[in-house]
C-alpha cells in the first residue's frame, strides 16, 4: 500500500500548518496592527483636542520641554529601522551570522531607547497627576515605551529561534512579523515626537 503522509520538510497542503496556515498568521498580525493604528489614533486625537482647548495646558512652573534627549531617542529609533531591515536582508541571502549581529545591533538600540526614556523621565519636573498634560505625556510616552519593550521582546525571542537547527531553512514569518511591528513602532514614535516635542506652543 502507498503511504500518504508528505515526507520530512514538505509543506502541508494550504489549511493543514502549512505555508498557506503560515500565510493567515502573518496576515492576521497586519490586522492586529491595523488595530493598534486606532488605539493609537485615538489617544493622538485626544491630545490634539486637549491641547487646544485647554486655559492652562502645562503644569504650574514648567515652560516647555528639553528636547535634546528626545532627538537622541528618536535618531536612535529611526536609525534601528535601517538596521532590522537589513537584518532580514542577510537573512534572506542565508547569511545567519550577519542577521544575528544586525538583529542584536537593532536590539541594542531598541534598549538604548528605553534607557533615554528613563533618564528623561527621572529629570522632569511633573508627574503623571500633573494636570491634563502630565496625565497625557505619561500615558502616551509609557504606553510607547511598553511597545518598544514588547518589541525588543519578540526580537530576543527570534534570536534564540535563529540557533535552532533548520528552523530558517523554509523562512520564518515570526521575524517579518516583528520587524513589521519595529517600523510601527518606529513610525508612531516620529508622530509623538512631533505632537508631544516639536509642537508644544498653541
Amino acid at each position: 500500500m502507498t503511504s500518504t503522509t508528505p515526507p520530512s520538510g514538505s509543506l502541508a497542503p494550504h489549511g493543514e500548518g502549512g505555508e498557506g496556515h503560515a500565510n493567515h498568521s502573518l496576515t492576521g498580525f497586519v490586522i492586529f496592527l491595523c488595530s493598534e493604528s486606532v488605539i493609537f489614533l485615538a489617544f493622538f486625537s485626544g491630545f490634539a483636542v486637549l491641547k487646544t482647548s485647554a486655559l492652562n495646558w502645562l503644569p504650574a512652573g514648567v515652560e516647555g520641554l528639553e528636547w535634546r534627549m528626545p532627538l537622541i531617542n528618536t535618531i536612535v529609533l529611526v536609525s534601528s529601522s535601517g538596521t532590522i531591515w537589513l537584518a532580514e536582508v542577510l537573512k534572506a541571502q542565508g547569511r545567519l551570522w550577519g542577521f544575528r549581529a544586525l538583529w542584536l545591533l537593532t536590539m541594542a538600540l531598541g534598549a538604548y531607547f528605553l534607557y533615554g526614556q528613563a533618564v528623561e523621565w527621572s529629570g522632569l519636573a511633573f508627574g503623571f497627576t500633573s494636570g491634563t498634560f502630565g496625565g497625557t505625556f505619561y500615558l502616551l510616552t509609557g504606553f510607547h515605551g511598553l511597545h518598544v519593550a514588547t518589541g525588543v521582546l519578540l526580537m530576543a525571542l527570534m534570536l534564540v529561534k535563529s540557533f535552532l537547527s533548520g528552523n530558517y531553512d523554509g523562512g520564518e514569518e515570526g521575524v517579518q512579523a516583528t520587524s513589521l511591528f519595529w517600523h510601527f513602532v518606529d513610525v508612531i514614535w516620529i508622530i509623538l515626537f512631533v505632537l508631544i516635542y516639536v509642537w508644544q506652543r498653541h
